[in-house]
């Protein structure tokens, strides 16, 4: 599969809905830590895989350039967006190292 360059206009595009790209990209991440387990032959995953992909997307949809800036809000504000999806947050990988498998 060839790399769209759509697919990142749309996360670093503020003015874009990043929400559907950072799903689609973060459950592909998700199939590969886990190697395709953890999710059905249609490719749906298990309620907890579900719930890893929910919250490390929201992460990546809020901030799709995944680098540090501030804004100017109203004149006297300064909104400063720190982070981003940086990899798997210790309650993701609880859910998801139940799937993977590991060298013995």
């Amino acid at each position: 599969m060839a790399v769209d360059p759509n697919d990142v206009a749309a996360l670093l595009d503020p003015n874009s809905d990043p929400v559907a790209e950072a799903v689609a990209l973060v459950t592909q991440l998700a199939k590969a830590y886990t190697r395709g387990r953890g999710f059905d032959p249609q490719g749906v995953p298990t309620a907890d895989v579900a719930a890893a992909i929910t919250t490390a997307a929201a992460r990546l949809a809020a901030n799709g350039s995944q680098l540090g800036h501030s804004t100017g809000v109203g004149g006297q504000l300064t909104l400063d967006i720190r982070g981003g999806f940086a990899g798997w947050s210790a309650a993701e990988l609880a859910a998801l190292n139940r799937y993977r498998v590991r060298a013995r």
